[in-house]
């Protein structure tokens, strides 16, 4: 650990002079003692001179401004929290937030079938007779107190670094009561009111129920969290929180919607076939007396709606890109390229709309699925975030913000700057589909009046159906350029635009945007899926005319990939995607007409990289 200083003026002189705000009193800088150790900042960094084994560790309870379980009385938020020792003699700190549903483990879950049939829309339906008879609520939480945890990687770098760290129970998991909704408003008032209290805006109570204050917080807050928990900090940041001045979203879902739908199709997380909010909900519901929530999870079962997979108000509830205007706090955000659980549509859909909002804006994008960055690249890692707190947090110029916006680790594990994302000079090109299977920048000429047929077969995996591009297949239509004359970078989404026929109802369609290597190996890069019947609207589904030909739009999730010199980009377009999507019994025949078929692709460079 590093030296105490000797007197506080100079100390402050010293913090002063490298342009950090203290957010101190006069009245409070008198009542600090000569002796109270200082934050010390070197090369643009607060250094580790806390005592850790000294840190003072304590548990709260602190009251939010809902009643989501219904028992008459507001619910209240566990959070466990450690600060340097000397905030009791006056020192004032910013603080690291996480809150998560995870810390007290996941209940065992039962996943939904997704092995059923497909469900043509019927709007003849009257609405009332989606309505439910639910349970009535029963007995409060009593949980009783534990010893503060502190299990992660911030706590023991951080509070030596002069830094409050909370570790918050989301509502209806281990010490919290209320209830979870997997990301509904009350777990983002829940999520809110912890930064409330940081700044006095809100009441705590400790494991007897005498009130707790938060004396020592200078109230500036950053949130920081994985998948779940990175998800938090982007719904508190949605409401525009004052305090909240920086989050760190990691792998975070910005709308629930994008994370179980795509395009109206019910689709999974990767990895998790069946998995929806109300099995989500029910595996965090880890409180006491969780029966009180029984109502709760009974009317998630019934709104996320899985028959149509349409978005409605149960989703837009849960859907943070539309409030993104309301972001006051900076992002730093995280995502893996090749993260299946929670997809880059995510990242794109969120940071797309920090920019129209001017919102300070950092990012990295990975070559790994839905990990941690610690684990990745680990010193820069700590580095980074180790400045980028400080930057936002104690307000010290160590010039972060005029660094590239942008760090890309390509696909040979070397990293990259750049200055945006997706790249600013990556336009988009149309490749037009030839009956013969190639894919060109020039449309197909004449009339192709049978079309390309294939028949849905939702046992076979995507890798099965990618192959072989050259070979027909009853089960997919793949289509593919000739070998690239030189690398060609994709940075942001690719967009399909078909004209199709179906002879049933309801199907599913999938199309795979993939890179063929010359010596026959393949990759899948990204793919996307779309509900047929949703062709108009993802609020509305419409009945398929079976044998009518429509036209289908719809994205693949966002990506930044280099196809090499002399591979071959392709594309598959199929059914339904075993891992992914409803899998409906075999059989239903899909024809597309190649003359108005296309994929649409965002390449640096443009056009002049394929021809």
């Amino acid at each position: 650990m590093g030296k105490r200083s000797m007197f506080y003026t100079a100390a402050l002189s010293i913090l002063l002079s490298i342009g950090v705000t203290t957010h101190i009193s006069a009245d409070e800088k008198k009542a600090i003692s000569d002796e109270v150790q200082e934050i010390e900042v070197k090369d643009g960094k607060t250094q580790p001179v806390f005592s850790y084994d000294e840190a003072i560790k304590e548990k709260v309870f602190i009251e939010t401004s809902i009643d989501s379980d219904g028992d008459g009385k507001l619910d209240r938020v566990h959070a466990d929290i450690i600060r340097p020792k000397e905030t009791e003699e006056g020192l004032k700190v910013p603080v690291i937030y996480e809150m998560s549903p995870y810390r007290a483990g996941l209940n065992p879950i039962d996943f939904h079938d997704v092995d059923v049939p497909l469900h043509p829309a019927d709007h003849r339906k009257a609405s009332s007779s989606n309505k439910m008879r639910l349970t009535e609520n029963q007995e409060t939480n009593t949980a009783g107190p534990s010893e503060p945890s502190f299990p992660g990687y911030y706590d023991d770098y951080f509070v030596p670094r002069g830094y409050a760290v909370v570790l918050a129970e989301s509502l209806g998991s281990g010490l919290s009561n209320g209830c979870a909704t997997s990301g509904g408003e009350n777990e983002t008032l829940g999520t809110k009111a912890v930064i409330d209290w940081l700044n006095g805006r809100a009441k705590a109570y400790d494991s007897d129920g005498n009130i707790v204050e938060a004396s020592w917080s200078t109230g500036s807050t950053g949130m920081i969290g994985i998948s779940y928990n990175g998800t938090l900090p982007n719904a508190a940041a949605a409401t525009g929180v004052d305090g909240l001045e920086t989050i760190v979203p990691i792998a975070a879902i910005s709308s629930w919607y994008d994370y179980y739908r795509a395009n109206g199709a019910v689709v999974a997380p990767g990895g998790y076939q069946g998995e929806d909010t109300d099995v989500l909900a029910k595996a965090v519901t880890t409180r006491e007396n969780s029966e009180m929530c029984d109502k709760t999870l009974q009317e998630i079962e019934l709104l996320q709606d899985r028959e149509t997979g349409d978005y409605n108000n149960f989703w837009d509830e849960r859907n943070y890109v539309k409030d993104a205007q309301n972001v006051k706090a900076s992002v730093f955000a995280v995502h893996g390229l090749n993260d299946w659980n929670v997809k880059m549509q995510h990242l794109s859909q969120w940071w797309e709309a920090l920019g129209q909002g001017n919102v300070d804006r950092k990012l990295w994008l990975h070559q790994y699925g839905h990990g941690n960055p610690y684990s990745i690249r680990n010193e820069e890692w700590l580095n980074t975030l180790n400045r980028w707190f400080d930057h936002e947090l104690y307000n010290i110029n160590n010039g972060i913000m005029d660094e590239p916006m942008v760090d890309i680790q390509r696909e040979d594990g070397s990293w990259k700057t750049y200055d945006s994302w997706p790249d600013k000079n990556a336009k988009d090109i149309s490749l037009y589909f030839q009956k013969d299977g190639a894919l060109q920048v020039k449309p197909m000429k004449g009339k192709n009046k049978s079309g390309n047929s294939f028949i849905d077969s939702p046992l076979r995996k995507a890798s099965e159906l990618a192959a072989n591009p050259e070979t027909e297949h009853e089960n997919r239509l793949a289509f593919q350029t000739e070998e690239l004359m030189m690398p060609a970078r994709l940075s942001g989404t690719p967009e399909m635009s078909i004209r199709a026929s179906i002879d049933k109802p309801a199907a599913n369609l999938t199309a795979l945007l993939v890179d063929y290597a010359p010596d026959g190996s393949f990759e899948i890069v990204t793919r996307g899926w779309l509900d047929p019947q949703n062709r108009h609207s993802v609020s509305k589904s419409h009945r398929l005319t079976p044998g009518k030909e429509y036209k289908f739009n719809w994205g693949m999730q966002p990506d930044d990939y280099i196809f090499e010199k002399q591979h071959r980009i392709g594309v598959v377009v199929m059914g339904s995607d075993y891992n992914y999507t409803i899998r409906p019994e075999a059989g239903t025949k899909i024809t597309v007409d190649p003359v108005r078929s296309k994929l649409v692709l965002p390449i640096v460079g443009g056009k002049k990289i394929i021809e």
